[in-house]
């Protein structure tokens, strides 16, 4: 009887230990997060109710329409940047992953989610070596705590050209509308000519013209500085080789490739692990698979982790930067680079996100999960009720449930507080789901979902 009791624990102890997540409602709700995240008018099969039409007045110096695309954060930014890399991040997870994405029912929300980006890409581009880099000033911006819907503040937008020029913005975004041409080319051939389009014209300006977009205008240094422009340059061209099979664009990696070849990483600044296992997969050159292994072994041999496993990375945005990660490693996997063991620590990685620690870091998911995000729009009541900075200090729950939202994430000794007020650890933005999302998606397709 004894022996049948503790064969019986064991089991338990097992099936708690390895029990699966619902990875398919993980994605799904990712979805609803860029809903909420959109800027504009919204449309009719918009499913994030709460949220309602915003910076209808958003535009260029010279009046161009620039409403639309997405709110960086929890703030009501739009940062081109940080826009663009999320777009080909979501872009080149459809691409690759699109039966996770079908096991979803979500291939027509993500392309939705793409389009969203990209139409607002397509505003922004007014001419071939024009782009409007940001709208909103940060500066401006931070000094109020209001719903998106009504802003009242000046909001200026910002312009990289040939005379302040930004090789890195304008690279990944032709990085995104060329993945973006890849995801459309086969449904709206028409659109996806369009983006395919620009995507060469920002790239040539991004090539011809260089400089960092950081240094073309200074209302972006509140938030986000940019290391370097070379990484895109690489990144971008190894989408456009992908989108047309021009080989020119491999002379312009393998030129510029030398001045960075021992960068390593991938996240919104760095884009050269991407780069690394992209053209692994377009050229065969082992070279680039060798240099993604060696980064994978070592972080998931020898990087910090917390006492509950977290590969821990960065204290801001710990989760995001570890998803970004799993993503390069999964890529990896799939061209046969340690597969079982990159496959198990991006399962572990994941369900630590999503709550085997007894709690989920995303936000509608599980039983436990934020619900103090640093989000104005989700912090806010319903109108006519005031929505001000004496909300940001309530330690009320969110009025709105920002449903899907990946949370920075905990500290190095798996240490955090659900409070609005830390934007460091409980602050949410576009880029933090996009490369999430993508794992979940590849798990999906690998069969690891419940």
């Amino acid at each position: 009887m004894k022996l049948i009791f503790v064969l019986a624990l064991a089991l338990h102890v097992y099936v708690t230990n390895t029990a699966g997540y619902n990875y398919k409602e993980v994605l799904q709700k990712s979805l609803l997060f860029y809903e909420a995240q959109r800027s504009g008018k919204l449309p009719a099969d918009q499913r994030v109710t709460w949220r309602k039409d915003s910076a209808l007045n958003d535009k260029g110096v010279n009046g161009e329409d620039l409403t639309g695309g997405y709110y960086d954060a929890g703030d009501c930014v739009k940062f081109g940047f940080q826009m663009s890399f999320t777009v080909t991040v979501l872009a080149w997870g459809l691409l690759d992953h699109e039966a996770g994405y079908k096991a979803a029912g979500v291939v027509e929300d993500t392309r939705k989610a793409i389009k969203w980006g990209t139409d607002y890409f397509l505003k922004a581009h007014v001419s071939e070596n024009v782009f409007y880099a940001q709208v909103g000033s940060g500066y401006i911006d931070h000094q109020y705590w209001v719903r998106p819907e009504d802003l009242t503040m000046e909001r200026p937008a910002y312009m990289v050209n040939v005379t302040n020029p930004g090789s890195d913005l304008a690279a990944e975004t032709a990085a995104a509308l060329a993945a973006s041409y890849l995801v459309f080319k086969d449904v709206n051939a028409t659109y996806a000519n369009i983006l395919l389009t620009h995507a060469k014209q920002l790239y040539n300006f991004a090539y011809k013209n260089r400089g960092k977009y950081t240094d073309a205008f200074a209302d972006v240094r509140c938030c986000y500085n940019s290391s370097g422009y070379e990484d895109e340059l690489i990144w971008g061209a190894a989408w456009l080789y992908r989108a047309t099979k021009d080989k020119t664009y491999l002379t312009y990696v393998e030129e510029v490739y030398p001045t960075i070849q021992y960068y390593i990483g991938f996240n919104w600044d760095q884009k050269i692990g991407g780069a690394d296992v992209l053209l692994a997969k377009l050229t065969g050159d082992s070279k680039y698979l060798t240099k993604t292994k060696n980064y994978c072994d070592n972080m998931i041999e020898n990087q910090q982790r917390t006492p509950k496993g977290l590969i821990f990375i960065a204290e801001w945005g710990s989760l995001m930067t570890t998803a970004y990660l799993m993503e390069i490693c999964l890529e990896a996997a799939a061209l046969g680079a340690n597969a079982e063991k990159y496959r198990a620590e991006a399962k572990k990685q994941i369900d630590y996100m999503v709550g085997s620690t007894g709690f989920s870091y995303v936000v509608g998911f599980g039983s436990k999960y934020p619900l103090h995000v640093h989000h104005r729009a989700a912090s806010c009541p319903n109108p006519p009720a005031k929505c001000d900075w004496t909300q940001f200090s309530s330690t009320e729950p969110n009025p709105h449930v920002l449903t899907g939202a990946l949370v920075g994430g905990p500290g190095a000794d798996d240490d955090y507080t659900d409070v609005r007020s830390d934007y460091v650890h409980n602050e949410v933005a576009t880029y933090y789901n996009s490369g999430f999302q993508t794992v979940v998606a590849t798990l999906i397709e690998l069969g690891y979902s419940d």
